[in-house]
C-alpha cells in the first residue's frame, strides 16, 4: 500500500490542485464530480452520479455490507488570497476548508482499494462517498442518504483537515466531536419615524441592540454551562438615514450547541427571550432559527479502529487527542444511522500549527497530507471489515 501511494502521490497532489484552482460553492459540484467520476472509471470502476447531477458513490470489491469512506466536494464563497500556482481561478470562490484534500484522499484510498480488489485482498466492499454540499445548512449529507447511499453501509469514516495538527498526525476523539450549528434569523418591524420623538414610535434600532447584547447573555442563564450553547450575531442591518427611525431591521447569526438534548429545545427557547427582550419597545419580531447539523458523535470502536489503523500507517505516535469543536459538520447526518468516526487530518507543515485557521482566503496544507490521509483510510477500511459491526459504544 505505501508503495502504490508513494507512486500515486504525484497524481494526487495533481488532482488537488486542479479541484483547488476550479472550486464549487455547494449544489453546483459538476465539475469535481465528473473530475472524481472520470478517475474511477479509468481504474475500471463504476461510479453513480447522485440524482442531481453533483456528489458520487462509488463500491469497490464485493459483499452484501460495506464500510464507507466519505469526503466532500463543495468550496467556499471566500476569495483566494495565496500567491500559489494553484490559486483559484474563480472569482469570490475558494477551498478555504480542505474539501479538495479530502476528496484527493478518498480517491487515493479509493484506487489502492480497486487494486487490492482486483488481487483478491480486500476483505470485502467499500463504498466511496463523494458529498456535495457540506458547507450548507441543512447538508448534503441528507441528499446521499435519500438516495441510498448509505444502504448496505455498517460502519462509516472520514477525515476533516486540521490545520492546528502536525502533518503525520491524526487527531482523534470519541463521542462528541462537532457541535450543532443552526441559523437564525431575527427581524423587528414597527411604523417607524423622526430621531426628535422616539417616544411616538417603536425604536427599532435601540430595540436591536438589545437583542445583539442581551440574548446571547440571557441564554447563558437558562442552560446548563456545560452545554456549550453559543449565540454569535454575524450580521445586523437597520436604517438608511441618522435622523430617522427605520421601521424594519433584522439580525443575523449562528447559534451552535455541544449537548444533543438543549439543541433540540434551543429555537423554542430562543424566541422566548428575544419576544421578552423586545416587548417594552413596541415593535413586532418574528425569530426563525433554521436548523443545522446535529453533533458528530464519535463510535469508541470506530475510534479505535481509525486509531489502529493511523499507527498502522503513520507509527505509535502518530495519534493525539483533540477536544469537541463549536463547529458544524454535517457528518453527523451518517452518524445519526450507522457508527463510524470522523478524525482530525494534521496538514499543517511542522512549525505553521495554527497560524491559518479553517475558513480563512489565505488557508492551505502541506500536501504531503494527501497520501497520508489515503493510507490511513484504506488501513481503517480493511481493519473495520475485518472487525465486522457491533452496536455503538456512545
Amino acid at each position: 500500500m505505501r508503495q502504490r501511494l508513494a507512486l500515486l502521490e504525484p497524481e494526487l497532489v495533481a488532482l488537488r490542485r486542479d479541484l483547488h484552482a476550479h472550486p464549487e460553492i455547494a449544489g453546483n459540484e459538476r465539475r469535481s464530480t465528473a473530475l472524481v467520476a472520470e478517475r474511477l472509471r479509468a481504474a475500471g470502476l463504476a461510479p453513480r452520479v447522485l440524482p442531481a447531477g453533483v456528489g458520487l458513490l462509488c463500491d469497490i470489491g464485493e459483499g452484501v455490507t460495506a464500510v464507507g469512506l466519505r469526503a466532500d466536494l463543495d468550496a467556499l464563497p471566500l476569495p483566494d488570497t495565496k500567491n500559489v500556482p494553484y490559486r483559484s481561478v474563480v472569482d469570490g470562490v475558494c477551498h478555504a476548508c480542505g474539501h479538495d484534500v479530502h476528496t484527493a484522499a478518498v480517491l487515493g484510498a479509493g484506487l489502492v482499494l480497486a487494486e487490492q480488489a482486483a488481487r483478491g485482498e480486500l476483505p470485502g466492499r467499500v463504498r466511496l462517498v463523494f458529498q456535495p454540499a457540506e458547507e450548507v445548512l441543512p447538508g448534503g449529507a441528507l441528499d446521499v442518504i435519500a438516495a441510498g447511499g448509505l444502504d448496505g453501509v455498517v460502519r462509516i469514516f472520514a477525515l476533516h483537515c486540521d490545520p492546528r495538527t502536525t502533518v503525520g498526525r491524526v487527531a482523534l476523539r470519541a463521542g462528541p466531536i462537532t457541535a450543532a450549528s443552526d441559523h437564525l434569523l431575527v427581524r423587528l418591524s414597527g411604523p417607524g419615524g423622526h430621531t426628535a420623538r422616539p417616544h411616538l414610535t417603536g425604536d427599532l434600532v435601540h430595540a436591536l441592540g438589545v437583542v445583539l447584547s442581551a440574548t446571547p447573555a440571557a441564554l447563558s442563564r437558562r442552560v446548563d454551562p456545560r452545554a456549550g450553547l453559543s449565540l454569535v450575531f454575524g450580521r445586523v442591518a437597520a436604517g438608511g438615514a441618522a435622523n430617522a427611525i427605520p421601521s424594519s431591521g433584522e439580525a443575523e447569526g449562528t447559534l451552535r450547541c455541544l449537548d444533543p438534548a438543549v439543541w433540540e429545545s434551543a429555537p423554542g427557547l430562543v424566541e422566548e427571550i428575544v419576544t421578552g427582550l423586545v416587548a417594552p419597545y413596541r415593535v413586532s419580531v418574528t425569530v426563525e432559527v433554521t436548523r443545522g447539523v446535529p453533533p458528530c458523535v464519535n463510535d469508541a470502536d470506530s475510534v479505535t479502529l481509525l486509531g489502529e489503523a493511523a499507527r498502522e500507517v503513520l507509527g505509535a505516535d502518530a495519534v493525539v487527542g483533540t477536544e469537541q469543536s463549536l463547529g458544524g459538520e454535517d457528518f453527523a447526518w451518517y452518524l445519526q444511522q450507522v457508527p463510524g468516526a470522523l478524525a482530525r487530518l494534521g496538514v499543517a507543515a511542522p512549525g505553521t500549527e495554527g497560524t491559518v485557521d479553517l475558513h480563512r482566503s489565505e488557508f492551505d496544507v502541506d500536501e504531503r497530507a494527501i497520501g497520508i490521509g489515503a493510507g490511513v483510510l484504506v488501513a481503517a477500511a480493511h481493519r473495520a471489515l475485518r472487525a465486522g459491526v457491533t452496536p455503538p459504544s456512545v
